[in-house]
């Protein structure tokens, strides 16, 4: 594992094409495309150690949801970052560059800091405003931060997001009436059936969005709730709280022969739901027809169950249409939003620039300072040597708050520069003046 604290310096000064960001989303990539380059929980340490222990590539975080895989990073080479991210990230999952290239976005600079302001607010989500990307963001930073793969600038931006990203959601409408692709899910139920009230649904699944599901089915008063999940007991759990009924995961294939609906999100490796088990129940059905909407990535049912004759199958990217309706009553909203980032991208942009003048007002700071202290020793030395140790520290003290007050005034002046010429103008002439190195 790498440590960023170790490998680069925090104040090495940089420009502002290092940060970049790369990936896939759901608007340049098709679900088949995305479920191969996802990333598990436990799938994302192993990849951060990965990928940061490529020489161009300084600072990383690994986004990864249903919907999208990104790498937000930093780099003195963006280039070679580009091309280390990509062959890495198609290596991880099996494919070749060639393959993954045709879908893979690349923002830099203000680009890829709006672009994540815009993630995180749930702008730039399938749903405009959904609110869980905004935990999955978090979570994808804990990550970065336990492997030590985020450092001062990533640090500094993500912390910038949160506050962006709880902004939007605060001082604008777009998080009202809270949607999701579960939300998604119902509705598209909803256009099938026409009234819940009397049909019964399954749920596989039981994290985030399999609950998500089950309050907005409760909330439509459909007669019966049944969860299945791996973990039996998170399956009652999610059950009572809903006056559902928990069942088995051994218990799907005959829970098939009754349910109408279907909803499953485990994202297991393979497909829970299979054309043969399908199959098998339709007779029992009388041929009443059975929907399943798959939301995970991984899917979960068999493509091929669409051939089986009554059933019928709608995963992540047939949500879209419902999705469509949902954004157009947010539009307004998000105008509002972009104008929270676009404030937000100027105000990270000015703090990130002054990254330049910092190693300059360390230098200078460090020179004035041992020059001051230095004077005061031999003072201290020879015409003060009488006074006590007490009395001494409080001159060093007074030295050095001496120091800071000189220095307060071109410090504030040169982090203001705007001008990247004037800048490196000014920079130039103090290192020449108090003969700094550059």
């Amino acid at each position: 594992m790498n440590d960023i604290t170790n490998r680069h310096s925090a104040y090495k000064a940089v420009s502002p094409n290092t940060i970049l960001l790369t990936g896939i989303n759901h608007q340049t990539a098709p679900v088949e495309v995305r479920e191969k380059v996802s990333f598990s929980p436990q799938e994302v340490p192993e990849a951060l150690d990965a990928l940061v222990a490529e020489p161009a590539i300084l600072e990383l975080i690994l986004i990864s949801t249903c919907n999208r895989t990104e790498l937000l990073l930093t780099t003195n080479d963006p280039a070679a970052a580009r091309k280390s991210a990509t062959d890495c990230l198609a290596r991880r999952k099996g494919l070749s560059p060639e393959q993954l290239a045709p879908y893979l976005y690349l923002h830099a600079a203000d680009a890829a800091v709006r672009h994540i302001f815009r993630v995180a607010s749930g702008l730039d989500s399938m749903i405009m405003g959904e609110p869980q990307i905004f935990g999955q963001v978090k979570e994808a930073y804990r990550l970065a931060v336990e492997r030590k793969t985020s450092g001062v600038i990533l640090n500094r931006l993500i912390h910038k997001t949160f506050l962006v990203a709880k902004r939007v959601r605060s001082e604008t409408g777009i998080g009202d009436s809270a949607v999701s692709v579960s939300y998604a899910a119902v509705e598209l139920a909803k256009k099938i059936f026409g009234v819940l009230e009397d049909k019964s649904v399954l749920l596989i699944g039981a994290g985030e969005m399999a609950e998500l599901a089950v309050e907005h089915f409760a909330g439509h008063r459909v007669k019966t709730i049944f969860v299945a999940n791996r973990t039996f007991e998170r399956a009652v759990e999610l059950a009572r709280r809903y006056q559902g009924r928990a069942v088995s995961f051994p218990e799907i294939p005959d829970m098939l022969g009754t349910v109408d609906i279907v909803v499953s999100s485990t994202g297991a490796p393979d497909f829970v739901v299979t054309k043969d088990q399908v199959r098998q129940v339709m007779r029992g059905r009388r041929n009443n027809p059975i929907f399943f909407i798959d939301i995970a990535v991984p899917r979960d049912i068999d493509p091929a169950v669409n051939r089986v004759e009554n059933a019928y199958v709608y995963d992540i990217d047939d949500l879209q249409a419902v999705i469509d309706e949902n954004i157009s009553q947010r539009r307004h909203e998000a105008i509002r939003a972009e104008r929270i980032v676009d404030e937000a991208v100027i105000t990270f942009r000015t703090w990130y620039e002054s990254l330049d003048v910092v190693p300059t007002i360390v230098a200078l700071r460090d020179k004035l300072s041992e020059m001051a202290h230095g004077e005061a020793r031999k003072t201290l030395a020879s015409t003060l040597k009488h006074l006590p140790p007490e009395e001494q520290d409080t001159i060093h003290k007074m030295t050095e708050a001496i120091v800071n007050k000189l220095l307060h005034d071109p410090t504030t002046f040169l982090k203001q520069v705007e001008e990247k010429k004037d800048k490196a103008r000014y920079l130039d002439i103090v290192r020449r003046l108090f003969k700094i190195e550059s």
